[in-house]
């Protein structure tokens, strides 16, 4: 068995024809989100794999072996269920809304722009469903969301750095005393004309 310990994120700093010509592995969602896996690339190879724990590995990424050769990450088929807006009844506001509503029962959800992917849940498709929402069952890779502060958070493959924040200036706040506490009594000019309800 092959070890693999190494994970390049999207292949990033890799000659493109390397990456082309490495052998492949397909790996569904189930096993990509494990740091510590075994599966077989395409040239026939046994390759057990041990990550960084809490390592994600997606579509597009680059496996390292200890042998110094590559192994290409592709994300396998897997069951899912796309939802869409509702071309007749509905508008695309209401995608926004089916991702609020998945984010809040924390499922696994891949957002793309036209469309959102979950794992294989009916009664969240039913849910989806009375929204008046389009849900389907098919076979695609599935790339949910990491979480805002997971580690590495790569998976948005935008291919951009994101440059450093520039350095904070202290920011003064003007501090207001707060007024002296207002005291109903004479000659406080309120009148106190509003009506209370009271019955004579």
């Amino acid at each position: 068995m092959l070890t693999v310990n190494k994970l390049i994120p999207r292949g990033q700093g890799l000659a493109r024809a390397l990456v082309n010509r490495a052998p492949t592995v397909r790996l569904d969602w189930d096993v990509r989100q494990k740091s510590r896996f075994d599966a077989t690339d395409s040239s026939g190879r046994a390759l057990g794999v041990f990550l960084p724990r809490g390592t994600v590995v997606r579509g597009g990424d680059v496996l390292l072996a200890e042998d110094g050769s590559f192994v290409a990450v592709q994300a396998a088929p897997q069951p899912v269920m796309v939802v869409t807006a509702c071309t007749e009844h509905g508008s695309p506001f209401d995608l926004t809304r089916a991702a609020y509503h998945l984010g809040n029962r924390h499922v696994p959800l891949e957002l793309q722009a036209d469309h959102l992917k979950f794992e294989p849940d009916h009664v969240l498709a039913d849910m989806l469903r009375q929204m008046h929402l389009d849900v389907a069952s098919i076979d695609a890779p599935f790339e949910p969301e990491s979480g805002a502060y997971a580690a590495g958070g790569h998976d948005h493959g935008h291919g951009h750095e994101h440059a450093p924040a520039p350095a904070r200036k202290p920011i003064a706040i003007a501090v207001k005393a707060a007024p002296a506490p207002h005291v109903h009594g004479p000659g406080c000019n309120h009148g106190h004309d509003h009506d209370h309800g009271h019955s004579h």
